[in-house]
């Protein structure tokens, strides 16, 4: 999805990532963990196959995923565990606002995240 925007392969699946909002990679632009440049050599996945971060979306609209083994949530501190939720469903909420809001690409990231201008 990132160079065109019109879906890739998820690298975990081997789906078809056909939206923007339903894309991991997209999802950590926003959080500020993969920086613009790196957008079009980043590998791509659904956001339900990376149930790492995807247990951590509470929204009614996206249904809840358990990530097994040591980084399933009921493992890891509450407060962590506190703080991920509103980060990561803050970020997922954005994601699914994106394509009716006609930004452009380097405003995608939450606020505290956006430390690139145009062209980087």
């Amino acid at each position: 999805m990132a160079r065109c925007e019109q879906g890739y392969r998820c690298d975990v699946c081997g789906g078809d990532v056909e939206e923007m909002t339903d894309s991991d990679l997209y999802l950590r632009y926003i959080l500020g963990e993969v920086a613009l440049d790196q957008l079009h050599q980043s590998r791509e996945r659904h956001i339900r196959c990376n149930p790492a971060t995807a247990q951590f979306i509470m929204d009614a609209a996206f249904a809840p995923v358990v990530c097994p083994g040591p980084f399933a949530k009921e493992e890891l501190d509450r407060e962590y565990v506190a703080e991920m939720e509103e980060r990561i469903t803050r970020a997922w909420r954005r994601l699914q606002e994106l394509p009716s809001l006609r930004l452009p690409i380097h405003e995608y990231p939450l606020p505290e995240y956006r430390t690139q201008g145009p062209g980087v």
